[in-house]
């Protein structure tokens, strides 16, 4: 701290070319920062996964459907605790592009399967009781400014209604929170009993089952029995635990971690050079000034010092500039509320983050400050001459 003047005069010798380069970390935290958020978005549904649920498909695809009467005989598997299922609802609202997850689900024991969805008694009362009833997402609600009470038209490209009119109509009886970061709030759920009395084709049949078991660390041993269950059967099963599950979709569009490490790490070895050539030209120019220093006894640790600090604090100021923006336009919103489920840099990331821009700053001036202490003071003074 005592010398901090020192290192602060020598950033404001050259200004332009300081403001350059820490502007150049700082949009490169800000990219790692937005790139760590699209990375969580992508991936909330396996963060958010339970230890002790498997979910089980069709062992074909996931659009195959099954029977609702294996909600019973799952139950029974030894090690199961309980059944739940969902279906694909495919749900939009006025616009093709106002399209969100709807699944009709049973509400009893879809809420005891998830209880990370946070509703109040008094709407979990009036979703047993209205047969027409929707609970809704806080994202969603606040993206259509739906309330308590609204009554929503849906149309399923899917699934078409009774009568002739292709459009769902569901009344609003509770908007539910994120009980964890990591929870999705686009979601919709209504009445799987309303939905299976109304729709015109696919009768007794659910998407797919979600179990609690018992002892998670016996899962794979529940997935075998599930399966054996149904072999041979005209709709056999795929069980596997929920984050493989949400991992496989994540897994469609790439290895997203893979595809994050690669540009970070291109776009942090770019700034590592160009701050790397901002510390060794800013020594080159200052030789015959090191020189002097020696002169009046500043030890070569002590040399090394003040440039490794200049560098970290160029270093280290960008990047933590850059965090900050990118948690500021993360914590605005989701952009994209259609198709980003959770929008926010987790705090693993942030923490690398802070991490990274340190180790930027101590690797970038390494060598220079290791060249700076080297310099012998004739060398230096002559150099100046």
């Amino acid at each position: 701290m005592k010398f901090l003047h020192l290192t602060w005069s020598n950033l404001k010798r050259k200004k332009l070319r300081t403001v350059l380069t820490l502007m150049s970390v700082l949009v490169a935290f800000l990219l790692y920062g937005l790139l760590c958020a699209i990375k969580e978005a992508l991936t909330a549904g396996v963060s958010m996964a339970g230890a002790d649920r498997l979910i089980v498909r069709h062992k074909i695809s996931i659009i195959q459907l099954l029977p609702q009467s294996y909600e019973a005989r799952m139950e029974r598997v030894p090690g199961v605790a309980a059944a739940v299922h969902q279906t694909w609802f495919g749900g939009i609202y006025q616009d093709a592009k106002n399209f969100f997850p709807v699944m009709p689900v049973n509400p009893d024991e879809f809420l005891e399967m998830y209880p990370e969805y946070g509703l109040e008694p008094s709407e979990i009362e009036a979703w047993k009781k209205t047969r027409t009833g929707a609970i809704v997402g806080r994202t969603t609600a606040d993206r259509f400014k739906w309330k308590v009470g609204d009554r929503v038209p849906l149309f399923s490209p899917i699934w078409g209604g009774a009568g002739t009119q292709p459009n769902w109509e569901f009344d609003v009886v509770g908007i539910f929170e994120a009980g964890k970061r990591s929870t999705d709030t686009t979601q919709f759920f209504f009445r799987y009993d309303f939905f299976d009395e109304a729709r015109r084709e696919g009768k007794g049949q659910v998407g797919w089952y979600t179990l609690r078991i018992k002892d998670p660390n016996q899962a794979a041993e529940v997935a075998r029995k599930v399966d054996e269950e149904f072999a041979n059967s005209p709709a056999e099963t795929k069980t596997e635990p929920e984050g493989v599950f949400a991992q496989g979709f994540a897994s469609q569009i790439g290895n997203i971690g893979a595809i994050l490490i690669a540009v970070v790490s291109a776009v942090y070895f770019t700034i590592l050079l160009v701050a790397g050539n901002t510390m060794a030209q800013a020594v080159r120019e200052r030789t015959e000034e090191i020189g002097v220093l020696k002169a009046m006894g500043f030890t070569n640790t002590l040399v090394m010092g003040l440039v490794l600090a200049e560098s970290f604090l160029i270093a280290s100021g960008g990047g933590l500039l850059g965090l900050g923006l990118a948690w500021l336009a993360t914590s605005g919103g989701n952009p994209a509320p259609g198709l980003l489920p959770v929008f926010y840099i987790p705090g693993r990331d942030m923490v690398i983050g802070v991490a990274l821009a340190v180790g930027l700053g101590l690797v970038a001036g390494l060598a220079p400050a290791w060249q700076a202490m080297r310099l012998e003071i004739a060398t230096a003074l002559r150099r100046g001459a």
